[in-house]
């Protein structure tokens, strides 16, 4: 058995016992219907009533003005009248989280709301459609064994430094408890089961270039997986969104290029060109996130000079972010921001998921916060670094 807080151990096998059942609250289905467009990459399709020169402000988008389009967003600050109602710059609620009171809010649509999605969608206007709480590759939450609701929670803070990107609130999921210590229902990030059990996304896992001697593509075996998955309308004029994560890992450093490891992934369905398996947010190698990923500059460089698992790790960004998280000798990414391309009008999944390969123990989680849209796009998804994040 691996011991319950070792960096440095090589090998491990867990056995599990008893059984969990929880009640995982879920929104019920939003209308869908009158969707203007599909697909997940590539430019705006206009639909709507827009014709000719107008007073949109995304280039290539205009609605006629006294026609309202509620389909489209009232793009903020740019003082011109986007969706045509008649008023200038009255777009979505902002901070639409601040009613979320509690860490333990188990309503999937208040974790929309969370990362900074506040419109819901009767499927003519833009906004979220459906939330639920499912596992790694989507299965129901509450299909055996269990999801424990205790693996995701609606933080205001994490640790001693790290804030929420917007609002009053952000997302955590995690393949142990969706807390940090203090908080009820907390527990160590080194050795506690959720004893839930699921299969990898499809395509998952995919081994890292970075490691190749760790062979686990064949592993699909899921070790207390979770995911929040929304079916969203994209505003009619928008060309991309964003949103900011930060991974933290207790499988760092002593399991760095082992069959142990963790992932978190962002699958955007339709998939977007070049997203491997649907996968959004990648390192600066295109490997999913994980404890072998390239963005882990969130960990002690004493720690990081000693080349975990043959790798070099600078640290750049220090230990702050990682006080009074439960990760103190582990690691993070820090936090970073995914853009992926949207076709304007369509309807597509997101599914934020993590989970834990080879073993239920030593955890890791994931933040995410700051979900907007944007104007401007490319035509694949890049993630990089936040650079100044609040």
């Amino acid at each position: 058995m691996r011991p319950k807080v070792s960096p440095s151990a090589t090998s491990k096998s867990v056995r599990r016992s008893g059984s969990v059942t929880v009640a995982v609250n879920g929104a019920p289905p939003l209308k869908t219907s009158g969707s203007h467009g599909s697909g997940g990459g590539g430019g705006p399709n206009l639909g709507g009533n827009g014709a000719g020169g107008g007073s949109g402000g995304a280039p290539g988008w205009t609605c006629t003005p006294g026609q309202p389009e509620p389909g489209a967003m009232d793009i903020p600050g740019n003082g011109k009248d986007d969706d045509c109602d008649g008023t200038v710059d009255n777009g979505a609620p902002l901070n639409c989280d601040s009613a979320i009171t509690v860490i333990a809010d188990n309503d999937p649509m208040h974790a929309a709301m969370a990362i900074g999605l506040c419109q819901v969608s009767d499927g003519v206007k833009w906004g979220v459609l459906e939330a639920k709480y499912v596992k790694a590759d989507g299965a129901p939450a509450e299909s055996a064994p269990p999801v424990d609701p205790r693996q995701h929670g609606l933080l205001p803070k994490f640790g001693a430094n790290v804030n929420v990107q917007e609002g009053g609130r952000m997302l955590a999921i995690s393949s142990g408890t969706a807390r940090q210590p203090g908080d009820a229902g907390y527990e160590e990030v080194g050795g506690w089961d959720a004893i839930s059990m699921g299969t990898a996304p499809a395509g998952f896992p995919i081994d890292s270039p970075s490691c190749p001697n760790v062979q686990t593509a064949n592993d699909t075996k899921a070790w207390n997986p979770v995911a929040l998955e929304l079916k969203i309308k994209a505003p009619l004029n928008a060309k991309s969104f964003k949103f900011n994560f930060n991974f933290y890992t207790y499988e760092w450093p002593g399991y760095v290029c082992t069959k142990f490891n963790d992932f978190f992934v962002a699958l955007q369905s339709p998939a977007p060109p070049s997203a491997l398996q649907g996968n959004i947010s990648f390192d600066t190698k295109s490997n999913p996130v994980s404890v072998n990923n390239g963005f882990l500059d969130v960990c002690d460089p004493t720690t990081g000079a000693t080349n975990p698992g043959g790798k070099n790790f600078p640290c750049a960004l220090g230990t702050p972010q990682l006080q009074g998280t439960g990760f103190e000798t582990g690691a993070a990414t820090g936090w970073l921001e995914t853009v992926s391309p949207v076709s304007g009008g369509s309807e597509f999944t997101l599914r934020f998921a993590v989970w834990d390969m080879g073993d239920p123990v030593l955890d890791s989680s994931v933040l995410i916060d700051n979900f907007t849209w944007s104007t401007e796009g490319g035509d694949i998804p890049v993630t990089k670094p936040v650079p100044v994040p609040k």
